[in-house]
Order: structure tokens, then C-alpha cells, then sequence
């Protein structure tokens, strides 16, 4: 069984490409992380480094054993900074990714009441639309939908990602008696759509209804924007149809300032879920974090406010 220095001594030299910058780090001179890797590679039989004047760089070999054991490291590190500093008490930076508008609306009141119970967490949140890699980019928990689900990363379910069809007041009186039966006279009115910002194409959808029918909705492109925002501000100053999340739309909804059109037809985008590494030690910030997230949206009833059904 391999010493937690000897595992250390590797990912940090791996990090930072030197025995000198993961000495530093490690608070032990380069010849002693030279030695704890050099002990580390007879003990497994490979080579992980490549050495040279010029400093270190990872084998073959080396790149698959850092893909391995780099998360568990930190995890460990983090369970023993935890139980040494803080009795076992979540505490530490809880780096979070989660849509703009989604978290702006449903996770920030969240935060207040968790730091409150929780006070030793820093929480550390990114606001964006892109779809992370947890485990490259550092990440502790993304919240979102559509996420695939790579070696060592799971999903628990929040609530389902519908999508629906829906207009200002002004224009939906505006249609008179040509309101839309099905989503295929959708192509008939205004449409408030998206494209992508790296191909330029439109987002396109498939709508189906209570029984399963399914059926393309192909809106009439009256304005184009790479922004989820725009288009719910576009719809609300009455600019034509969108096709927008529940989550997105359901307080305007309520309040009258937008009208849902196709009432028996929805987009399932599947589920709106929170996705973290699956780790046998998973860090007590991480297991609260996602355990609060999930006991607050159902006392809310969130899933069952969020459904189009």
C-alpha cells in the first residue's frame, strides 16, 4: 500500500511539472519529493516521469495513474483537513457552476440559509451556460441539465427540464382567433430564437404532449440572439413567440406577464439535476451541499412547479 507523501509527492510534481514548485508546496526539500516518486515507481514497476534538464514530464504510464488517483487525493486531503481543523464540520471553498438565470432565481436563496448552517464553507459560484468538466475544470457540484455522465461522475435529480411555448398578453390578443392548435402552426407567428454562438444555427425542438405524441416546433425566426435573458425579455416586450424553460418562465407566468400557448403540448429536456464526482470520501461540504439542495427543492415542491405536463 502506497504512503499518502509518496501519492502526493507525485500529483503535485505532475501539477506543477517540477520536484522543486511541489517541494515548496509540500513544505520538503526536492530531494526528499524526488525520492517519495522515485520509491513510488519501484513500487509500481513503471516509470511515471520522464526527466531531463529541463524539467518533468509525465509518461504514458504516468497520465493514466494521475487520471487515477488525482480526485482521491484531494478528497482524502480534504476528509483530514475537516476532521483535523474543524471536528469533522463541512468547511473549505464549495465551487459551484450553475446557469445564470436558473441560479440567479432558484439557488441563490438557497445559499443564504446553507452558509448560515454551515458558516466554516466558502462558497465559490459560476454563473454559466457551458457545460463543465468537473473534474478538469475543479468543479464540486453543477447544477443544470443535459450534463453527460463521465467515468466518476453521478446525477442526483432535482426536477424535470421542461420547455414551453409562451407570448406576452398584447400578443397573443393581437392573434385574435389564430391562436395555434398544434406546435406545427407555430411556423405561422413570430418566433424569439436561438442560436448557437459557435455554428449560427437556430436551436430546434420537439414538442409532445400528454400522450406521447410528438411533434417538430418550427417557429418563424422574427428575431435571432445567443442569449436565454433576451429571449424571455424579448417574449415579455411582446416581440413574438419563445420557447422557454419552466423554471425561467413560471413567476411570469403567475403574474400574468406571459401566456403559456399549446397548454397540452411540452419539450422534455429531461431532468434538472445536480452533478458531483462519485467518491467513496466524499468531502462533508459536498455530501451537505447536495443533500440541502435536494431537501429544499422537495419542501418547496419545485418539481412539481417546474413540470409542463
Amino acid at each position: 500500500m502506497e504512503t499518502l507523501s509518496n501519492l502526493e509527492s507525485f500529483v503535485r510534481s505532475a501539477e506543477s511539472s517540477s520536484f522543486s514548485s511541489a517541494a515548496r508546496q509540500l513544505a520538503l526539500t526536492p530531494a526528499a519529493v524526488s525520492r517519495n516518486v522515485a520509491q513510488l515507481e519501484r513500487n509500481l514497476g513503471v516509470r511515471l516521469f520522464q526527466r531531463s534538464t529541463r524539467g518533468l514530464k509525465l509518461t504514458e504510464e504516468g497520465e493514466r495513474f494521475l487520471r487515477a488517483v488525482s480526485s482521491g487525493l484531494d478528497s482524502i486531503q480534504g476528509a483530514i483537513a475537516e476532521l483535523t481543523t474543524n471536528k469533522g464540520e463541512p468547511a473549505g471553498v464549495l465551487t459551484l457552476s450553475m446557469p445564470p438565470r436558473f441560479g440567479r432565481q432558484h439557488l441563490l436563496p438557497l445559499l443564504q440559509a446553507y452558509k448560515q448552517r454551515y458558516p466554516a464553507v466558502t462558497l465559490d459560484c459560476s454563473f454559466d451556460n457551458r457545460q463543465v468538466d468537473l473534474i478538469a475544470d475543479r468543479i464540486d457540484v453543477a447544477i443544470g441539465g443535459g450534463f453527460e455522465l463521465t467515468p466518476g461522475v453521478v446525477a442526483r435529480v432535482l426536477a424535470p427540464a421542461h420547455a414551453i411555448a409562451v407570448a406576452s398578453p398584447a400578443y397573443v390578443q393581437g392573434l385574435g382567433t389564430a391562436l395555434p392548435r398544434t406546435p406545427a402552426d407555430l411556423a405561422q407567428l413570430d418566433g424569439v430564437m436561438m442560436r448557437s454562438p459557435q455554428t449560427r444555427r437556430m436551436k430546434t425542438w420537439t414538442m409532445r404532449n400528454r400522450r406521447g405524441t410528438e411533434m417538430p416546433a418550427e417557429l418563424r425566426p422574427a428575431l435571432l440572439v445567443n442569449d436565454p435573458d433576451a429571449i424571455c425579455a424579448a417574449a415579455l416586450m411582446g416581440m413574438g413567440v419563445a420557447l422557454l424553460a419552466m423554471p425561467d418562465v413560471i413567476d411570469h407566468l403567475e403574474r400574468g406577464e406571459l401566456v403559456r400557448l399549446l397548454p397540452d403540448w411540452y419539450v422534455d429536456a429531461g431532468p434538472i439535476s445536480l452533478y458531483f464526482t462519485s467518491q467513496k470520501l466524499m468531502p462533508a461540504k459536498t455530501r451537505t451541499f447536495v443533500d440541502f439542495v435536494t431537501e429544499s427543492f422537495k419542501q418547496a415542491q419545485l418539481a412539481q412547479r417546474f413540470t409542463a405536463r
